[in-house]
């Protein structure tokens, strides 16, 4: 059984708790209060002073900027006016101009290689535009009667196509000399595109449709000294390749602003001369041995990277049997290519008169690995009709070299 007790409360805490004043007069209480306000309208007006102040010096700040960045600009155009009214220059002045020539060269680090940038490309999509109109197109269509039925069946048919331009007129070739079976141009030739089509294997009359294309300059002169020259030839995996026939067009004859469809008959083919090669000869009959030094290549050099290098190869032919090879060392191409390289060939027991010479010059690139290109070849010896001057003149000054110009042809 729970029984609750009742216990009343002290009175006299309850009475003390109600009658809790502050103990300050009116008086001071109002004191206090009046300080309160003061203190906080005093806040609020340095608040507001600070605000206008701060706005009061953005406005001068800019202006003054302005002032010194417009005397920055006419000082040039105005020296006399800055010179009688010159005043001595403070710090902010200088740190002001310091700061405009900073963002004046931001500027134009920033701004105008964009312009530039868009003016270049601007300007190369107009001579990219103006060159795709000078641009020639050569499409091979087929080849007609080339040998008889008993032979087709060894026969691998390709055309060689050769974009030559031919050098000015009068100029002087020391090493242009006639040989059996060829014919060489007073000119100096370069060869400025070089293309060939697939192997068609097996037939007198090959298909191709092989379409090649490169880009001329809008010269009617230069037009005029461009020839196409397309040779036949029978392909031999030993590079050996036989050349059945040629045929030259001269571009400057034709109107070729529309599309030509040309059919001729294949001519024999010719030498056109590339360049010039001082080969020296030395012959030691003692100990058989051949001495040949490559002295100089000269060509005529057109647009060409500045990787290319020139090289030689050298051989000696006895019998009728090539002996071994040797190569030069490549040098870079300029149009007098300086090599300066001597080459020692051991002879076998043959006839000295048996023995022929013949060089070949290539060019190739020097960075990375690339295809070899043929500028031209020469030979230098004493066939069955006729004898060179230079190998007679080897014969007839035993031990002692005799240099001499050679045409490089091709």
């Amino acid at each position: 059984m729970l029984t609750f007790v009742e216990v009343p409360a002290n009175v006299r805490l309850l009475s003390t708790s109600r009658e809790l004043r502050i103990p300050f007069s009116e008086a001071v209480k109002y004191c206090i209060l009046g300080i309160s306000i003061l203190l906080l309208l005093v806040a609020v007006g340095i608040l507001i002073w600070q605000i206008c102040r701060c706005f009061s010096q953005t406005h001068t700040s800019y202006s003054h900027q302005d002032t010194v960045n417009s005397d920055l600009l006419y000082s040039e155009e105005k020296p006399s006016t800055a010179e009688s009214y010159s005043v001595p220059t403070s710090t902010k002045v200088e740190d002001v101009s310091s700061e405009a020539r900073r963002l004046s060269r931001c500027l134009s680090q920033a701004s105008f290689p964009a312009e530039s940038s868009h003016a270049e490309g601007d300007m190369r999509e107009h001579k990219t535009i103006k060159k795709l109109q000078a641009c020639l197109v050569v499409t091979v269509l087929q080849v007609e009667g080339l040998v008889d039925s008993s032979q087709i069946s060894g026969l691998k048919p390709f055309v060689k196509i050769r974009l030559m331009l031919a050098g000015p007129k009068g100029t002087e070739v020391e090493g242009l000399k006639e040989q059996e079976g060829q014919t060489t141009s007073p000119v100096l030739w370069t060869v400025m595109q070089e293309w060939r089509t697939r192997v068609v294997k097996g037939s007198c009359s090959p298909l191709y449709g092989d379409q090649f294309s490169c880009i001329l300059q809008e010269d009617k002169d230069l037009l005029h000294r461009i020839t196409l020259r397309m040779e036949v030839r029978d392909f031999d995996r030993f590079s050996r390749n036989t050349v059945l026939g040629e045929v030259r067009v001269p571009l400057g004859q034709l109107n070729i602003t529309y599309p030509l469809e040309l059919q001729k008959d294949l001519q024999t083919p010719q030498k056109d001369l590339v360049g010039e090669v001082l080969l020296s000869l030395k012959y030691l009959p003692t100990s058989q041995r051949l001495e040949i030094a490559l002295l100089k290549v000269r060509t005529a050099l057109t647009e060409t990277s500045s990787a290319a290098v020139l090289y030689a190869r050298i051989s000696i032919q006895c019998n009728q049997s090539k002996l071994r090879y040797q190569k030069t060392s490549a040098v870079p191409r300029c149009p007098v290519t300086v090599f300066n390289e001597v080459l020692m060939f051991s002879l076998p027991d043959f006839p000295l008169e048996q023995s022929k010479i013949l060089v070949s010059v290539y060019e190739t690139q020097s960075t990375g690995r690339s295809t070899k290109c043929l500028l031209g070849q020469l030979s230098v010896g004493k066939d069955r009709s006729s004898e060179d001057e230079h190998w007679t003149l080897m014969v007839r000054s035993v031990r002692q070299p005799v240099a001499m110009w050679h045409g490089l042809l091709l």
